[in-house]
């Protein structure tokens, strides 16, 4: 499966975005998904994680209750609408794809990545 994300941006503090991962190739629904981010000069880290009914979703501690991770598999497509941004929030968030039939916030387990996209939040 190709993934493709989209929607980052330069956001201030306090401000929403909507990030968008395009996917094409096999069948998409039977995917897990994810959102991975990575600042500079740290390791990419979880944000968030989604099976492929939608019902079940996890997130990172860091960003509960304001990110919150969809999908719509008729299009083939997921989503991370990102509220109440913050500057620590800044980093290419990736989005990632594999296979299997739990839920998982470990970059090692997911086989396709998407070429990522820079989300810049200022103070």
């Amino acid at each position: 499966v190709q993934l493709q994300a989209s929607g980052g941006g330069l956001v201030q503090a306090g401000g929403s975005l909507r990030l968008s991962c395009a996917a094409s190739g096999r069948t998409f629904r039977r995917y897990r998904m994810g959102w991975f981010r990575q600042a500079p000069g740290k390791e990419r880290e979880f944000v968030a994680a989604i099976m492929w009914s939608g019902r079940t979703t996890n997130y990172a501690d860091s960003v509960k209750g304001r990110f919150t991770i969809s999908r719509d598999n008729a299009e083939n497509t997921m989503y991370l609408q990102m509220n109440s941004l913050k500057p620590g929030d800044t980093a290419v968030y990736y989005c990632a794809a594999d296979q299997d039939y739990s839920i998982s916030d470990l970059v090692e387990v997911y086989d396709y990545w998407g070429q990522g996209t820079q989300v810049t939040v200022s103070s």
